[in-house]
């Protein structure tokens, strides 16, 4: 930011703030969630198990995990510009390497890199946006939350586009949509190079502070289990959907249903965001993400799986958001990188496991409806977990 803080305006800073999302768009709504969308089609063509095509999420997840750890010294190496522009370009030429190749080691090598990009430029992102929140304090957790509406953004447009270039396509053009998926990237990145971020002020200092893990080891628990328990329904949803009979226009609806719910994520929010009472408001986000995960179990219809949809995307892109305004209500602004850093890494253990994990037990039980049971247990244990975490 060319600007000093204190010289943003509210529309300004937000306008900046939602411009930073776009890594998070390109990185994760469309880097990660996008494959949820060609997964099928990709199983289908290429033959894998269930297990198989959630270790692709899960190689994902394990580079975001070692991107998470390395954020703070990327940053601290080349400054937050570099951080953030480069994590985004990286991502877009992951999603082109996935385009190019049906092989299995080739697909996993774009995944992983793909993964360890976004981290970094959603660490970066996510510091950036916490230091311009705090130009205005009074509208601090509703601008902060406009950064964690970037992935909405990514599946609302993925899911408006993935399922269409399906059909029109047919059988085994899955890579036909990662080409497309790679153009939409390419468009998207353009506002995110020309915005104005500084590259190096601050950045020694904030890195390096000190962190302790202990004194929020049970709120790191609970991150942990929302990581794991969200990306068994990101992963396997639309697979879910189409078992049932759901064609390209079910499969976008319901996509596109869980991107638009990101955007009344920051009006719907906000209120709890700003409570400072531990982890009080992330248990009661995850109260309801758990319930949104948990409403296929009781039914089929399509009315049940258009609330499942609206209810967990309200609910799953305000986690991240409440974890971003407990490091900023708990934590003195030097050690918001390496805090935001460590809840990343809980957050990429859990998900690492998550999505093989549950395919797995998939291919054992025959059913995905297990995936989804695991799921919503995942994400309740996850709620008592950040109930229990007090005030710093």
């Amino acid at each position: 930011m060319h600007a000093p803080q204190h010289s943003l305006t509210p529309a300004r800073a937000a306008r900046l703030i939602l411009t930073l999302s776009l890594a998070a768009t390109v990185g994760l709504g469309i880097g990660r969630f996008a494959y949820a969308l060609v997964l099928p089609d990709m199983r289908d063509s290429l033959h894998w198990s269930y297990s198989a095509a959630g270790f692709m999420n899960t190689i994902n997840a394990a580079g975001y995990l070692a991107g998470a750890l390395s954020a703070s010294h990327l940053v601290r190496r080349f400054g937050w510009s570099a951080a953030l522009r480069g994590g985004t370009l990286v991502s877009v030429g992951a999603l082109a390497l996935c385009a190019i190749s049906g092989d299995f080691v080739v697909l996993s090598f774009a995944r992983l890199v793909g993964g360890f990009a976004a981290a970094a430029g959603f660490v970066a992102g996510g510091a950036l946006a916490a230091q311009i929140a705090q130009s205005h304090p009074e509208r601090a957790s509703f601008l902060l939350s406009l950064f964690y509406a970037g992935p909405g953004i990514g599946i609302l447009v993925s899911g408006l586009v993935a399922p269409f270039v399906l059909q029109a396509f047919g059988a085994g053009s899955w890579w036909i949509v990662w080409w497309a998926l790679t153009a939409l990237s390419t468009l998207l990145t353009i506002p995110l190079l020309l915005a104005p971020i500084e590259s190096k002020a601050g950045i020694t200092d904030t890195s390096r502070a000190a962190f302790s893990v202990w004194p929020v080891a049970i709120y790191l628990a609970g991150y942990f289990l929302f990581g794991a328990g969200y990306i068994a329904y990101m992963t396997f949803m639309i697979a879910y959907v189409r078992d049932l009979g759901g064609g390209a226009l079910a499969q976008a609806a319901f996509w596109s249903l869980i991107g638009l719910s990101a955007f009344a994520t920051p009006w719907v929010w906000r209120g709890t965001l700003a409570l400072d009472r531990g982890g009080l408001a992330t248990a009661i986000i995850l109260a309801v993400n758990t319930f949104g995960a948990a409403l296929p179990i009781f039914g089929h219809s399509t009315a049940l799986l258009a609330v499942s949809a609206i209810v967990f995307g309200v609910a799953f892109f305000a986690v991240a958001g409440s974890t971003t305004a407990f490091v900023r209500l708990n934590y003195a602004p030097s050690a918001w990188p390496t805090a935001i850093a460590a809840m990343t890494i809980a957050f990429g253990i859990g998900q690492t496991l998550g999505p093989f994990v549950v395919g797995a037990i998939t291919d054992a039980l025959g059913s995905l409806s297990y995936a989804l049971n695991i799921s919503a247990a995942m994400l309740a244990l996850g709620a008592i977990a950040s109930a229990l975490q007090r005030k710093l």
